[in-house]
């Protein structure tokens, strides 16, 4: 015991050996440092980490974005150049009668006119060298509603057109061009569905647009037998051709076989149909050709073929325009089809009434959109959600 009465105890030497903690041989890397203070002393690295999944994600990610953006910007380029080419082959003073907008396309409504000419020069034999708007019909988009409308105008309906009296709407085209066209159309719509822009559509260069987008798919609602129109084949062959046949069904169509349907005004399967129908196919048609416009796989050849897709189009449209009406399409949860018409009084015309005063109101989304009343004839104006009735 020690002599104070305390417990003896034990010194234990312990703590961290001096030195570096050792490493395998596999994981020891020794490196040469040539400092001043005399001999090389080994300095021991980690192993450099290898790439994770998260890593080559976020590489891959970040490579399809990069190329994303260069393929944007080659394809906006080539549609600019395009866009470009369009607005100079539109007469100069068609401007000047467009009601201009202070807003977006795809936060306000605009008012579209597409004319469709159809004359010689598009190689489509039996064709005059007039040019005449062989289809006329306006698109109005609806951000608001989500909704886009169309708006069929047959070209037998009678209108008055400035500074030549009561003619066929069609005829405006021939008589003015697009100026006409449009100031014929601000009149009848009335103050309310002004014109914003307009597209005009060589309807034989159409074809090719159809065919750079790999063609369109259209549900055709009844099957047609059309008249002997446009025969593809010899004389004596054509002799005994019965016409164009379309089989009910949605049905895969080329350019060619798309501007015929859009085109059929007598079908010998059912009298009824009449220029109304036709108004009906070319909605169809310009709806088609629209959304594959704006598909996936229209986007993916933009950089070789945007400024091919817009030479059959003469517009006022800017490029900008052009991507907006795009996204207003995309964004689309809805389609109204509305067409005027009246009766006809065998003397050629298709007369209006009351009831194209009605419509206008339902495109404006004034009125609740009604079909055409039950006795208003072949040509009766009205308005149909989505397909329904067209």
């Amino acid at each position: 015991m020690a002599a104070s009465g305390e417990k003896p105890y034990r010194v234990y030497k312990g703590g961290r050996t001096k030195g570096k903690v050792p490493l395998s041989n596999r994981d020891r890397r020794t490196y040469k440092s040539g400092g001043s203070g005399g001999g090389d002393k080994p300095v021991v690295r980690r192993p450099r980490a290898g790439w994770t999944w998260k890593r080559w994600t976020w590489v891959t990610l970040l490579a399809l974005f990069i190329l994303l953006v260069i393929w944007s910007v080659a394809g906006y380029l080539s549609v600019s150049s395009g866009v470009s080419a369009a607005n100079k082959r539109l007469p100069a003073n068609t401007a000047g009668v467009l009601k201009k907008q202070n807003s977006l396309i795809f936060s306000s409504s605009t008012n579209i006119l597409l004319l469709g000419t159809d004359h010689s020069t598009n190689g489509q034999a039996g064709r005059s060298s007039d040019q005449h708007s062989d289809s006329m019909l306006l698109l109005r988009t609806d951000p608001s509603r989500h909704r886009l409308t169309y708006l069929s105008i047959p070209r037998d309906l009678r209108a008055s057109i400035p500074g030549y009296g009561d003619q066929k709407i069609n005829a405006a085209m021939q008589l003015g061009g697009p100026k006409l066209a449009v100031e014929t159309a601000d009149a009848l719509f009335g103050p309310g569905l002004q014109i914003n822009h307009v597209v005009v559509v060589d309807m034989g260069a159409f074809v090719s647009l159809i065919d750079a987008v790999g063609g369109i798919d259209v549900n055709v609602p009844e099957n047609i037998l059309s008249d002997k129109f446009d025969c593809p084949y010899s004389a004596s062959r054509c002799s005994s051709w019965q016409g164009w046949r379309f089989h009910k069904g949605v049905q895969h169509m080329i350019g060619h076989r798309a501007l015929i349907y859009a085109r059929i005004r007598v079908n010998l399967l059912n009298p009824a149909d009449s220029d109304i129908s036709r108004g009906a196919h070319q909605q169809q048609v310009m709806q088609a050709a629209m959304s594959k416009l704006a598909s996936v796989s229209t986007f993916l050849r933009l950089p070789f073929s945007g400024g091919d897709l817009m030479k059959p189009l003469s517009t006022d449209l800017s490029t900008m325009q052009f991507l907006q009406l795009g996204w207003v399409k995309f964004r689309a949860g809805s389609t109204l089809h509305c067409r005027l018409g009246g009766r006809s009084l065998g003397d050629g015309f298709i007369t209006g009434d009351q009831e194209n005063i009605a419509v206008i109101q339902m495109v404006l989304g004034n009125s609740a959109p009604q079909p055409p009343p039950p006795a208003a004839g072949p040509y009766g104006p009205g308005c149909f959600i989505g397909n329904q009735g067209f």
